[in-house]
């Protein structure tokens, strides 16, 4: 077994909420100021911030993983301190082969140098020989898309030839290790498309890759391991799809229901707030998987909290390619128009069969005041599913066992008229 990555113990740990002085030696008068206007002399205590604390894995060499949590977990601290940009506080992370980094715009470009100097100085950083980086040269160039501007400083460039230009860099130059952060959302979603097509080359290449995203659907097409941090620790590690659901609030045997049993932690504002969101398949099952022949029902709970308000509970669904479906109201025509007292309320919807496309699907929950339009919760990848296609029964398809594109697949009638020939 090959290791391409050995982290053991890692932990971070930050000073916050201290005013730092310049001179460890003396106030200046610009502190002494400064404290006085604030009414305290005293320098305030630190407080302790573990951004890390007791992180442990290893990768395997041609790995894919995918590192996933909330705002705050720790990811993109983690990725700084195994691309050697932040020093651990504790621990110790060992890394076997040449790593490029692909952390956040700019990062290793000096924006007074051109885009073909940035290429050059980034492969001498990683070692490469100037011949090495004449072979990849022209394939960066294509990739990123910016041969017009390749000669101007990157000083000068948008964010998005920024981003371009850097990915290419950091995939093509041959890295054992590709580290990407979330900084791809900052491209368009072709773009994104063909960074994670990419992405999955190298991996498919014996090369390793770990990449950080809030889109769970890219960490389900790229990776086959996950691992999920919650407050600086490990909380799951293992095939991507259990951990998926377990991020996903259900637990790590399906991700078709998500609820949140206490008012704290839901989303929501002061008129109503989400307390669960679920899949039910056509036996009112709650399932993950479905039959693309039958029908589903999406379903969330809310509480309103304030009543008076008319309210618009809507879902609407993307695809693997992170391509929003579509979008649905609620039209009920109970609620329709009414202004809603509070309560505990349960709104469903469903798709029928024979609509959607075979592939993984994720559900956005949200609702929305109409008087004034203020959206009181929208929860991202609240739910998904996964429609399968089984090459059996009356589909779309009908005959054809091939492959069909399109966002959905619904059964139409045709009609055809005939005339024989004179």
């Amino acid at each position: 077994m090959q290791y391409a990555i050995r982290a053991r113990d890692l932990a971070k740990q930050y000073q916050i909420g201290a005013i730092k002085q310049r001179n460890a030696g003396y106030v200046t008068l610009r502190d002494a100021i400064v404290e006085r206007l604030r009414g305290r002399r005293d320098k305030p205590a630190a407080t302790e911030l573990w951004a890390l604390n007791g992180v442990s894995f290893d990768v395997q060499q041609g790995e894919v993983v995918g590192i996933i949590g909330r705002n705050g977990a720790g990811k993109s601290t983690l990725l700084k301190v195994l691309s050697r940009i932040t020093e651990p506080t504790r621990g110790r992370a060992e890394l076997y082969g040449r790593v490029a980094s692909l952390l956040e715009v700019g990062t290793g470009f000096h924006p007074e140098l051109t885009g073909r100097e940035n290429i050059y100085l980034n492969g001498a950083i990683l070692g490469m020989r100037k011949r090495e980086i004449d072979r990849n040269f022209d394939a960066i160039v294509d990739f990123a898309e910016v041969a017009q501007f390749i000669d101007t400083p990157v000083k000068f460039y948008s964010s998005g030839m920024y981003v371009r230009l850097a990915f290419a860099v950091a995939a093509h130059l041959e890295p054992e290790i590709l580290i990407v952060d979330e900084v791809l959302a900052v491209g368009d979603a072709r773009f994104q498309k063909k960074c994670l097509n990419k992405m999955q080359d190298v991996g498919q290449q014996g090369r390793t890759v770990l990449f950080v995203s809030h889109s769970m659907q890219s960490i389900l097409r790229m990776c086959q391991r996950a691992i999920l941090l919650n407050q600086g620790t490990v909380v799951a590690d293992g095939p991507a799809q259990q951990v998926v659901g377990v991020y996903l609030g259900k637990g790590a045997h399906s991700i078709a229901e998500r609820v949140w049993p206490e008012r704290a932690g839901a989303p929501g504002k002061e008129v109503a707030y989400l307390r669960a969101v679920r899949v039910r398949d056509a036996d009112g099952d709650i399932s993950d998987t479905i039959d693309i022949r039958s029908p589903v029902t999406i379903e969330m709970e809310f509480t309103v909290t304030l009543g008076g308000y008319v309210l618009l509970p809507h879902f609407r669904l993307y695809n693997e390619d992170n391509v929003a479906v579509f979008t649905t109201l609620d039209l009920d025509p109970e609620w329709r128009r009414r202004p809603r007292p509070p309560g505990k309320y349960c709104a469903r919807v469903t798709i029928p069969g024979n609509f959607l496309a075979e592939g993984s699907l994720y559900v956005e929950a949200a609702l929305t005041t109409l008087d004034p339009p203020v959206k009181q919760f929208a929860e991202r990848d609240a739910v998904a599913f996964q429609v399968i296609d089984s090459l059996e029964g009356d589909t779309a398809r009908g005959d054809w066992a091939g492959s069909l594109s399109g966002v959905v697949r619904p059964v139409l009638p045709w009609t055809t008229t005939y005339e024989p020939l004179a």
